[in-house]
């Protein structure tokens, strides 16, 4: 009778133990999926993403390193992204060098995101990425923009749709949820990507 007892006791601490981590991953998970902006996305560094392959031709404008003195203007971005948002839109399979996106051919949000990530990176800017996501917590498809990270504030960088670059905290909770995101030759993947269907 002792020995069942004493069964009986371990078999609960068991289940006990397991249902702690279980409790706790499921915690865990909610937690990231909560956060929803690019500011507050939790980012890890991986070696490799579902997207590489595709991406190679882009991959020097990735890698480049960032030239000037970093002195690019929130109203010098505006006027590029407005250059590029003037650009008709055309979805391609291919990722487009930022010479082929600027070409006057339509061109897709991740040529256009390239291209923005080039001009930028090319005169200075740092705390760019370059990301892949969900445009809205809705959204079937993925999308290309830019989160860039300043002094003063954090902005998302959508010149297919805006204009102008838009305050994260404005973008809202749902909307530019990323999957993936890569800043020179570093590869980052969401913890949201660890429970979104892609």
């Amino acid at each position: 009778m002792a020995a069942a007892i004493v069964i009986i006791v371990i078999i609960v601490n068991q289940i006990s133990t397991v249902m702690k981590k279980t409790l706790l991953l499921t915690a865990t998970l909610l937690a990231i999926t909560a956060a929803s902006s690019f500011a507050d996305a939790l980012l890890f560094t991986v070696s490799a993403t579902p997207y590489d392959r595709q991406m190679a031709r882009i991959r020097p404008v990735l890698t480049a390193s960032s030239r000037g003195s970093n002195d690019v203007s929130l109203n010098t971005v505006n006027q590029w992204m407005g250059n590029l948002r003037s650009i008709p839109y055309g979805f391609t399979a291919v990722w487009k060098t930022p010479a082929e996106a600027q070409s006057g051919a339509p061109a897709d949000c991740k040529a256009k995101a390239v291209a923005l990530y080039d001009k930028m990176r090319a005169n200075g800017a740092t705390n760019v990425r370059l990301v892949i996501g969900k445009r809205t917590s809705t959204s079937q498809k993925t999308h290309a923009w830019l989160a860039w990270e300043t002094q003063g504030a954090s902005y998302v960088l959508d010149p297919t749709f805006n204009y102008t670059a838009c305050p994260t905290a404005r973008a809202g909770k749902r909307n530019y949820l990323p999957l993936y995101a890569y800043a020179g030759a570093k590869k980052f993947r969401a913890a949201s990507a660890l429970v979104a269907q892609n």
